[in-house]
């Protein structure tokens, strides 16, 4: 079975390189750096219109922990509802209670949502599931809600510290649910690592990024937009090299 490969990234530039480096999937997001936030409605548009790959889409009103305010649960549920007739594939989501466990109330008004439309989308709960207080509690929470993919580093720092712990979920899981790896996974371990874990899809992030330097002539380093005083003259962007040296790897 090939294993299909979704790319993590944060414009249609980069979309369009995961394509061309044989991606099975691209998860389009805006703000990286806070783990990815919901992305513009023209990002969205234009992604799909530039490629034909699969295309989920990541529903998210800010960066921080996942125990959302009203309000902010509503920007969701409507970004949410908005994405069902945008020509993407799925949406990327996941809500928590204070206590760590899956707010299964609106995780499950989310998902309805997703599945109401003409074209019902996929449904991932993202790494909110590495933030849960007990990993096999909240997996039977996700299969109870007819959740598709569950993202995860195995609660741990990477997916190759967290193997073991993917390994069990995926065995739980078995055809009801795809357990989809995530953080540190590359062309040196993706391979030992789908062998060690029997997952059937792997996600794909920083690995693939490249620094692409700044076309300005004129460039004042005084001044700093972004935190930690990054450099405004240097772009990231998905590597449709490093991309396709992942999936030669697995295929």
């Amino acid at each position: 079975m090939a294993i299909k490969v979704e790319i993590c990234l944060d414009s249609v530039d980069s979309a369009v390189a995961a394509q061309q480096g044989g991606a099975d999937r691209v998860e389009l997001c805006d703000n990286l750096a806070q783990g990815g936030t919901t992305p513009s409605w023209g990002m969205v548009q234009l992604a799909r219109q530039q490629i034909d790959v699969g295309l989920m889409v990541i529903v998210r009103p800010r960066g921080g922990d996942f125990l959302y305010s009203d309000a902010e649960f509503a920007v969701m549920k409507r970004d949410v509802a908005h994405l069902c007739g945008s020509g993407a594939d799925g949406v990327v989501l996941g809500c928590l209670n204070s206590d760590g466990t899956v707010d299964k109330r609106r995780t499950a008004a989310l998902i309805e949502l997703a599945k109401s439309g003409d074209r019902p989308l996929s449904v991932t709960f993202h790494r909110a599931f590495d933030m849960t207080r007990d990993p096999f509690e909240a997996l039977e929470t996700l299969l109870e809600l007819g959740v598709d993919r569950v993202l995860t580093s195995g609660q741990a720092s990477s997916a190759m510290a967290g193997g073991e712990l993917i390994n069990q979920l995926q065995a739980v899981a078995g055809n009801r649910l795809i357990v989809l790896p995530a953080v540190g996974i590359n062309a040196g371990n993706v391979a030992q690592l789908v062998a060690e874990t029997g997952v059937q899809e792997v996600h794909i992030g920083g690995a693939v990024r490249e620094r692409i330097a700044s076309q300005m002539a004129f460039q004042n380093h005084l001044v700093h937009m972004g935190p930690n005083g990054e450099s405004e003259f240097d772009v990231w962007r998905t590597s449709a090299e490093k991309v396709h040296a992942i999936v030669e790897k697995l295929n």
